[in-house]
């Protein structure tokens, strides 16, 4: 999958010599076969650090979950925290305000 995604970055990117995606350190992105094949497409793969949290947007979400979640609650089953987190994604848009502030590309500092 990320050959793909990594072919279609290059197909919108035609005209640029060189391309730079940051990725955190997945094992299927950091694998021999994609880093050559993104060096055949010159794409340089440059890696976060080991554990930045503040560096990847996605974790700020997750972190808003968690706190959103289970702020003085308690879910006796698991089966009641799953339905908590699918409601959380199903109405996510209550949450528009904090979020634009949170998910901004001003990254935290630890």
């Amino acid at each position: 999958m990320i050959k793909l995604l990594l072919t279609e970055i290059r197909k919108d990117y035609l005209s640029s010599d060189t391309i730079y995606i940051f990725l955190d350190n997945a094992r299927y992105s950091k694998n021999y076969d994609v880093y050559e094949y993104a060096e055949k497409l010159n794409i340089k793969l440059i890696f976060l650090p080991p554990y930045s949290p503040n560096l990847n947007i996605i974790e700020r979400l997750w972190k808003f979950l968690k706190k959103t979640l289970r702020k003085n609650k308690y879910y006796n089953t698991f089966g009641k925290f799953k339905k908590a987190v699918f409601e959380f994604f199903k109405n996510i848009n209550q949450y528009d305000s904090e979020l634009k502030k949170l998910l901004t590309l001003k990254f935290e500092i630890i």
